[in-house]
């Protein structure tokens, strides 16, 4: 046996790897139409001059930065830059309204500052329940941005308040951040393709 794994090690390794796929699986059966027509929306915003807000929480403010880098740099095209901010990154920002106002203020904020109506805005809170992520669609939605969700459980409160909202079938937190990851992944690659061609 290799390096004193044990075989218990080994089927919990094989078993977070099926697990993660047959969730992947079963989100895209529910979510293929509405994944097209997201990445749609969101191509159509760019094309028309607009911008891209994407914010979370921990691994979910990760997942924010990622996307913003790929629609800011590039995903699989060489093709001109994309406007995407992830509102988690300014740390004096993020401290300031937190500190003077609240936590559940610190995107509504930036979305107030930075969005407009036409922009597309993502919140993502495995939960649904994050107040900083609620407040800050709620505040898209007020300003006429078209607001996007990433999700898992229920959905939570989230769900109900974006135009787009993409609920995971589970309540395993990495297992939803996994299928965050790929869901991400999917609207990068279906916006690219819309707005610069394929391959």
């Amino acid at each position: 046996m290799e390096s004193g794994i044990s075989h218990s090690h080994r089927d919990i390794a094989e078993a977070i790897f099926r697990e993660s796929a047959g969730l992947k699986l079963a989100f895209l059966e529910g979510h293929l139409d509405l994944v097209t027509r997201a990445a749609g929306a969101i191509a159509g915003a760019l094309r028309a001059g607009r911008k891209v807000l994407v914010f979370g929480n921990g691994g979910s403010a990760a997942d924010a930065q990622h996307i913003a880098s790929e629609l800011v740099n590039c995903f699989l095209l060489d093709r001109p830059a994309l406007p995407a901010i992830a509102l988690t990154t300014d740390g004096s920002i993020l401290t300031s309204i937190s500190n003077d106002r609240e936590y559940a203020q610190v995107f509504a904020r930036q979305v107030e500052a930075l969005g407009s109506a036409g922009d597309v805005a993502i919140g993502i809170s495995t939960s649904g329940r994050s107040p900083s992520v609620v407040c800050g669609i709620e505040t898209a939605g007020r300003l006429k941005l078209c607001t996007v969700a990433f999700t898992g459980g229920d959905g939570g409160k989230l769900a109900g308040l974006a135009d787009y909202a993409f609920v995971v079938p589970s309540r395993s937190t990495p297992r939803i951040q996994e299928v965050h990851a790929t869901l991400g992944h999917a609207l990068c690659q279906l916006v690219e393709t819309e707005l610069f061609g394929v391959l």
